[in-house]
């Protein structure tokens, strides 16, 4: 099964869509009012990024704006609205994800100025190729990787992604291919400082499973998969870690991540972490 879309009424009654979400849903807010003042429409007329990085964010308390581009007033203007980009994120999910409201926790904000990458990147570097979210450096455990996406191109560009089949049927066809979990890796990892804590057996499994994923490019040509458009002025939202998906194209966008315990859940079954740990016959290390 493709994951789906689900289009949410925002003028409805407000009810949660937590066990939409958590069964593989992208949900899709068409309308959601997001406005630009005038100073800041800047933002979607030419990037203000250093190029250093793909995007420009903001991270912690402080919101220190990294890898953007522009005057101290402009930078300033930038990072007040990523802040407010952050209060958008954290409003849609009390309205929209009750269930999730004290226990989700806001990581970093975005700014996505730049088209897809289509150099030639590596494999593994290339978002285009259907994914699971995973982080090398930074081991999430008994979290979810919850994402808030909104278009804001100014010319009517799409964002267009394709997502792929439902994680359980994906895993069937990748666990028989993966290397076993080593503790005493992930404890070393750890202690030189690769990683910010030591890696789980989901971690070690979702990291493999992302790059097996990029690199079967029969898999990526001929595996279950759907195109989606997401228009300017939409908003959608997914677990990143269960949805497979791939940036195919469009400029001008804002992202927040956030993450959540397994155990906030409305249904924990459902999560990437004990799909697998069934996949398995086995509780994982």
């Amino acid at each position: 099964m493709i994951s789906p879309i689900v289009t949410v009424d925002a003028a409805a009654p407000g009810r949660s869509l937590a066990r939409a979400l958590e069964g593989g849903a992208v949900l899709l807010f068409p309308d959601l009012p997001f406005p630009f003042n005038d100073f800041e429409r800047r933002f979607t007329e030419r990037p203000f990024a250093d190029g250093k990085a793909k995007n420009v964010n903001i991270r912690g308390e402080a919101a220190e704006l990294r890898g953007a581009a522009g005057t101290p007033e402009e930078q300033e203007a930038l990072r007040q609205l990523l802040i407010r980009y952050r209060a958008f994120s954290r409003d849609l999910i009390g309205r929209y994800l009750p269930d999730y409201a004290d226990r989700v926790d806001l990581a970093g904000t975005s700014y996505r100025p730049f088209d897809v990458d289509r150099r030639k990147l590596s494999w593994r570097r290339d978002d285009t190729r259907l994914h699971v979210d995973a982080f090398p450096s930074n081991p999430l455990g008994e979290r979810r990787i919850l994402r808030v996406f909104r278009n804001i191109n100014p010319a009517g560009e799409p964002r267009r992604w394709r997502v792929g089949e439902d994680f359980g049927s994906m895993a069937e066809r990748f666990l028989p291919r993966l290397p076993g979990y080593s503790p005493l890796s992930a404890r070393l990892l750890a202690l030189l400082k690769i990683t910010k804590a030591k890696r789980s057996e989901y971690d070690h499994l979702m990291l493999h499973l992302h790059d097996a994923l990029k690199r079967d490019e029969a898999y990526q040509a001929q595996g279950p998969q759907a195109d989606v458009d997401f228009l300017p002025g939409q908003t959608w939202v997914t677990f990143s870690d269960l949805v497979m998906h791939g940036a195919m194209g469009g400029r001008y966008m804002l992202e927040q991540t956030a993450y959540l315990p397994v155990a906030a859940q409305a249904d924990p079954s459902l999560s990437p972490q004990r799909i697998l740990a069934q996949k398995l016959g086995r509780a994982l290390h």
